[in-house]
């Protein structure tokens, strides 16, 4: 199977050039850009419909979301989710709070850290965000891609995602 770039299937005439295989260096180089590329575009777009319509950017959505979804988690826990630092993390975390969004409770097994959760204004901006997100993904993913062909992508991208996460490949080393 050859892989296909962003510029088009490969040519039919035997005679022109193929696009190159996914596994040479040429297929993987064109691979990883469109990856790149891909998910660049998808988090700005994203992102300019979440500050348009919340007032938030894409990770502080992430972030509020993962909250719900996990209540009293650590900073640590957030910064391995996403591969980022905890220093970061902590930083991102420190906005949500200047917000009203999210705050630290004791942890009462580590005194070192804290347990995360939403409060009732982040819960309810995590709500609303969550329609903008879903309707803005469906819309920029199912306009040229079918439901046959978004359920191969997602199984792919988290068959590769559970490889790096398994190796732990790109953590972040603070």
């Amino acid at each position: 199977m050859e892989y296909t770039s962003a510029d088009g299937p490969a040519p039919t005439d035997s005679a022109a050039p193929s696009a190159p295989s996914a596994s040479s260096p040429a297929g993987l180089a064109a691979l990883f850009a469109d990856l790149v590329r891909c998910e660049t575009r998808l988090y700005n777009a994203i992102g300019d419909r979440l500050r348009e319509r919340h007032g938030i950017v894409t990770s502080q959505y992430e972030f509020l979301h993962h909250l719900h979804e996990h209540p009293g988690c650590r900073v640590a826990d957030l910064a391995a989710e996403f591969a980022i630092g905890v220093g970061a993390t902590s930083k991102g975390v420190d906005r949500l709070e200047k917000q009203g969004w999210a705050a630290r409770q004791p942890n009462p097994d580590d005194r070192r850290s804290s347990l995360l959760v939403l409060t009732p204004a982040g819960e309810q901006l995590v709500a609303e965000a969550r329609r903008t997100f879903t309707g803005a993904l469906a819309e920029l993913l199912g306009t040229d891609l079918d439901a046959p062909a978004l359920d191969g992508l997602a199984r792919t991208l988290s068959t590769l995602r559970a490889a790096l996460e398994r190796d732990r490949t790109g953590t972040p080393a603070g």
